[in-house]
């Protein structure tokens, strides 16, 4: 007799053990759980016809933006196909094949949405929930991830054993639209139902650094070390959180002991870790920090990846490490590739690269070699659609930086104000970062005013 789910809904499998391992999986991947990868394996060894696991394995692969992934999801996807034309699926879990399938195409959009309409016939599937906001969030669409997660919110009540998870999704949706009360009080209140939801307790440090509360921020992460420490990777990005804070205090030996002992202590190849760590060498070099040979690593990992092409993100922050390695050569590869892309139209990440990869990747190539001037303006005109690169605000904010400080190189005092002006109206509150850029500026200022001006040279016409 077939089973169902955590959340009531019939699946295909009739193996109390698989369903034990399925529901493990599913809980684990909702609080970002180290373990997650070892449930799934359980539950396939339980169960290697079940449709709807090969599927998520598959979503599992390809959310970690490695091409030599590809290959392993589409073998999955395959395999799904083939037990769901054999009567094997039903019909929820057929979605959940089609949605893999458009991932898989590199239509990331259509892949949300697939998850948002199976939402709307299984509106407590967790895990559709969860596929929808990490996609999204991946192409940058913030208010699709509020829109997806409010349609269904009133279905994860306190009767639904996963709905802890769910409302840190609707937490972190309403810091990114701007929300940030309303986001705070969201957060505390997924952590009180799911204490082991780090996306939630990562989505209220965002509300602090987004509304410039450093003390509060570390307070809040210092406090709660056991909440992230059952987490895969994305640990690494929380401690990434409380550097953030203390980047903005000035507390710049903190920020490279958290850096050197949590950040990249493991100094892992996967993308999001590798964003952690070149973004914030780059803000702390934009403070005039010495961040010494640290740079090497990431470089070295990161010319690997020159021809990976699957998420802009992850092609701007290879950019940022190859150019602080200064890998000159593997950094111009980098480029070319993705204004490449950026001249296709067969993935939705070729519009991504398009509309803000390139002109930031020119940006970044014209800061490098000193022309401010030029790597303004082309970070300038990528700021209008940087956030379809996807990541957060937080995380985007070192591109928005990098612009001020071109601005500021070239002499453009009144477009770095104006960049400053839009970024603390966006956050709410000004920072410690906008208060020194905003001191510099007047100093600056300051310094041309006082500098003699030459001497007017009269002509005495000639003839």
């Amino acid at each position: 007799m077939p089973l169902t789910d955590a959340f009531g809904y019939p699946l295909t499998l009739s193996d109390r053990s698989a369903l034990d391992a399925w529901t493990k999986t599913i809980r684990a991947f909702l609080a970002h759980g180290a373990s997650t990868p070892d449930h799934l394996d359980a539950t396939l060894k339980a169960a290697p016809d079940f449709a709807l696991a090969h599927a998520t394995k598959g979503v599992f692969y390809l959310l970690l933006g490695r091409r030599e992934l590809i290959p392993v999801a589409a073998e999955a996807h395959a395999t799904a196909l083939k037990i769901a034309a054999g009567g094997g699926a039903n019909a929820r879990e057929r979605r959940y094949v089609e949605a893999l399938g458009a991932y898989l195409a590199g239509r990331l959009s259509r892949a949300a949405e697939i998850m948002d309409e199976i939402l709307a016939d299984w509106p407590r599937d967790a895990l559709a929930a969860k596929f929808s906001h990490a996609i999204r969030f991946i192409r940058g669409d913030a208010w699709g991830m509020r829109h997806s997660v409010e349609a269904v919110i009133e279905h994860y009540g306190e009767d639904h054993p996963m709905g802890g998870y769910i409302a840190g999704c609707h937490s972190f949706a309403l810091e990114e639209t701007g929300h940030y009360e309303a986001a705070e009080t969201r957060g505390r209140a997924a952590i009180e139902r799911c204490p082991d939801d780090a996306w939630a307790l990562h989505s209220v440090a965002h509300v602090y650094d987004m509304t410039a509360r450093d003390v509060v921020g570390i307070k809040w992460l210092q406090s709660q070390q056991d909440r992230w420490a059952h987490c895969n990777n994305f640990r690494y990005h929380v401690w990434w959180h409380l550097a953030l804070f203390h980047l903005d205090r000035g507390s710049y030996d903190v920020v490279l002991d958290l850096y050197d002992t949590e950040i990249r202590a493991d100094r892992t190849d996967d993308y999001r870790d590798i964003s952690n760590g070149a973004s914030m060498l780059t803000r702390l070099e934009i403070e005039g920090v010495d961040v010494g040979e640290r740079w090497e690593e990431l470089a070295e990992l990161s010319a690997n990846r020159v021809e990976d092409g699957c998420v802009v993100f992850a092609d701007l922050h290879y950019l940022l490490s190859l150019e602080g390695g200064k890998r000159t050569e593997a950094a111009d590869r980098l480029i070319d590739r993705i204004v490449r892309d950026a001249q296709r139209s067969d993935h939705d990440m070729h519009e991504v690269a398009d509309l803000a990869g390139a002109p930031a990747a020119m940006g970044l190539a014209c800061f490098r070699a000193g022309h401010y001037g030029g790597a303004y303006r082309h970070l300038a005109e990528a700021q209008k659609n940087m956030r379809l690169i996807g990541g957060s605000h937080a995380q985007r904010d070192v591109f928005t930086r990098l612009t001020v400080e071109a601005a500021m190189r070239a002499g453009l005092w009144d477009e770095a104000e104006a960049v400053l002006a839009r970024r603390t109206k966006k956050r709410g509150a000004v920072d410690g970062y906008t208060h020194r850029r905003m001191d510099a500026i007047k100093l600056r200022r300051g310094r041309q005013a006082e500098e003699p001006r030459p001497a007017l040279r009269l002509e005495t016409p000639q003839g």
